[in-house]
């Protein structure tokens, strides 16, 4: 479905990543895990055109992702929820909600994926007139979701969902990531809660140093002497 070949990119002279190559099956989870700073924020970065790579490719479907702009990138599903929420703090729940659906498409079918997201996650509906700004964490970051949805996502790609999350409203975030997956939505993560990740998850990549150097399923990197090691402190 999404295939990512030899990507390398760079911030002015420092290189984030070093020929980065992977694949994104149709209607799994894949999670790309890894420390701070190994550029996990990075590929999705580059994946949404938000930052250009030096070299490699990425096609979606058959189309070179990183030859058109971010804009033109969203009309073909590939939708972004970035790290932090980045939510419009002075506009209200719903109007968050609408800002992710101005492509046509999602234009078009607006309404119902409102009720759609409304449908999963009853406590917006509850507070579409307050502000964005006002929520709490939990709140804050099922408005990004939503967001993300409203774009009819063929692969929706989160980075950090959980973080800053009480351990509680992390696992609520991790059912819903299970329950969007579960209707067919392709989901790329990007988490540093490994445990989750890997219960969640069909495949998993381990990028080190701007490096892929792991690969295997969830099962098979939650046996991995290293990753244990390294990630879940055993």
């Amino acid at each position: 479905m999404l295939k990512v070949e030899g990507l390398n990119v760079f911030y002015g002279d420092m290189q984030a990543l070093w020929d980065v190559s992977f694949e994104v099956r149709p209607k799994e989870v894949l999670v790309l895990l890894g420390a701070n700073g190994a550029g996990k924020s990075t590929i999705l970065r580059t994946l949404s055109g938000l930052s250009c790579a030096a070299e490699g490719s990425v096609t979606f479907n058959g189309v070179r992702l990183d030859q058109i702009p971010a804009d033109k990138i969203i009309q073909h599903g590939l939708v972004h929820v970035p790290e932090g929420r980045r939510l419009f703090p002075d506009m209200t729940v719903e109007e968050n909600l609408i800002m992710g659906s101005l492509a046509p498409e999602p234009k078009r079918r607006r309404q119902k994926t409102l009720e759609r997201v409304y449908g999963l996650f009853p406590r917006l509906r509850e507070r579409m007139g307050q502000y964005a700004g006002t929520l709490s964490g939990g709140e804050q970051q099922m408005v990004a979701v939503g967001r993300g949805l409203m774009g009819l996502p063929k692969i929706l790609m989160l980075d950090e969902p959980s973080l800053g999350l009480s351990p509680l409203l992390a696992q609520e975030i991790f059912k819903i990531i299970r329950l969007i997956n579960s209707e067919g939505v392709t989901i790329l993560l990007v988490e540093q809660n490994v445990k989750q990740s890997l219960k969640v998850c069909n495949r998993a990549y381990v990028l080190e140093n701007g490096r892929i150097t792991l690969s295997g399923t969830g099962e098979q990197l939650s046996s991995n002497d290293h990753v244990k090691q390294a990630y879940l402190g055993i």
